[in-house]
């Protein structure tokens, strides 16, 4: 049976996106933008010039989230998990990947009002192995239509998205659980505001249908990243970021990923970059059907980007 959101809640999500989206809009500075943002990602548009439309446009009008454990990109992570008892051991060794991103499909570019929206389709996959009792985990399939909005430093992403996750076969022959039919359509709405090197985002998620019926469908959402621009070792760029999370399932415990390291990228690369990162987390699962599960890591990933 699947669960549909309570319009109280709906509602009172879509009153705080709608005062972040005024204030921020209201006192947008274009001169605040990372000065080594690409074009392609941020275009504030100049007066006297016309409208533009363009199919299959380049880049991103909202940066993606450096530290949300959920957002789609090309990674890989070794992951030494502490306080995971939804594994076969308390300790455990996890292998993580995620293949996904975000195309663009159509971008309107209004030159005299100095802002761009655009929409996209996104799609991904998430999975977790583990690597000392040889197991595939889990894995949560991805497919989204996100709506992007950019004047200047202020950005916003609303997505509506559906996701379905899916335990190990072997896993589930070797552990005690009991597999959990997960799945739900959510809507997720962030804003974002960049000044120099720095970025602050604020957002939250309402689960519109959910099975099992009984999952609280709240999330509420907030982040610091910073952007650095002077190379450091082996040319490599300093790149940060915290994501905090709230939960009504869990009773808004507060959950923490912190990503930080260096980015690699040149001149003349069309976006491409690459991003060794030291990893840590403390809170509850954000994967699959362990969401009522805490878990702590400290580890190593690496991110591939592209535009």
């Amino acid at each position: 049976m699947r669960q549909k959101i309570t319009p109280i809640g709906f509602i009172a999500v879509l009153s705080v996106s709608m005062w972040i989206f005024s204030h921020g809009v209201a006192g947008a500075d274009d001169k605040s933008v990372d000065p080594s943002a690409k074009e392609s990602e941020i275009s504030a548009g100049e007066t006297g010039k016309p409208n533009e439309n363009r199919f299959l446009p380049s880049g991103n009008l909202f940066r993606p989230l450096i530290a949300d454990p959920k957002e789609l990109r090309f990674y890989l992570s070794y992951r030494p998990y502490q306080q995971a008892n939804q594994y076969l051991s308390h300790s455990t060794e996890i292998f993580a990947g995620s293949l996904g991103d975000m195309f663009g499909l159509y971008r309107f570019i209004n030159s005299s009002g100095g802002y761009n929206w655009q929409a996209n389709i996104s799609g991904g996959v998430y999975s977790e192995f583990d690597i000392k009792n040889y197991y595939l985990v889990d894995v949560d399939y991805f497919i989204g239509f996100p709506f992007t909005f950019r004047k200047g430093p202020v950005s916003y992403r609303i997505n509506f998205y559906h996701q379905s996750s899916h335990v190990g076969d072997e896993y589930l022959l070797h552990s005690n659980i009991t597999r959990i039919e997960f799945s739900y359509e959510a809507i997720n709405l962030v804003g974002s505001y960049e000044w120099t090197r720095w970025r602050v985002y604020y957002g939250g998620e309402v689960i519109v249908q959910v099975n099992p019926s009984n999952y609280k469908p709240v999330t509420i959402q907030s982040g610091l990243e910073y952007y650095g621009s002077n190379k450091l070792l082996l040319g490599g760029r300093f790149i940060g970021g915290l994501d905090l999370k709230c939960t009504q399932e869990n009773d808004w415990p507060l959950n923490t990923s912190v990503k930080a390291g260096l980015q690699f990228d040149e001149s003349g690369s069309h976006g491409r970059s690459i991003r060794f990162l030291l990893e840590g987390y403390k809170g509850f699962s954000p994967y699959g059907q362990f969401f009522n599960n805490r878990l702590s890591y400290i580890g190593l990933g690496v991110t591939f980007e592209y535009q």
